[in-house]
């Protein structure tokens, strides 16, 4: 998959968790990992791209004798995964004139 694609996807792959519940770094790889490759060095960077856009926003909270830090979507996260929803049909109109099917 092409770079700027998956980065993209990624994100929203993300916000779209995150609209879920709360969750935390490993939690999120563990869960996207099946669907598309991510890791924790890939994540981190996402998380903080995302954080700095106010799509979503972090707490800490004690587990195991350890703060561990959470991540909420915002309602900014919200609107991007709404307009990514949007777009995502109009690729789908696109998908299929290049497939040669009627939708």
């Amino acid at each position: 998959m092409e770079i700027q694609m998956k980065k993209g996807l990624l994100d929203v792959c993300v916000l779209a968790l995150l609209k879920r519940g709360d969750s935390y770094g490993y939690q999120i790889v563990s869960e996207l990992s099946p669907l598309i490759e991510v890791s924790e060095s890939t994540l981190y960077p996402i998380l903080r791209r995302l954080e700095s856009a106010g799509q979503l926003v972090t707490y800490t909270r004690e587990h195991g004798g350890r703060l561990r830090r959470y991540y909420r979507i915002t309602r900014e996260g919200l609107g991007r995964l709404e307009k990514f929803n949007r777009e995502w049909r109009d690729m789908r109109k696109i998908y299929a004139f290049i497939q040669g099917e009627d939708e």
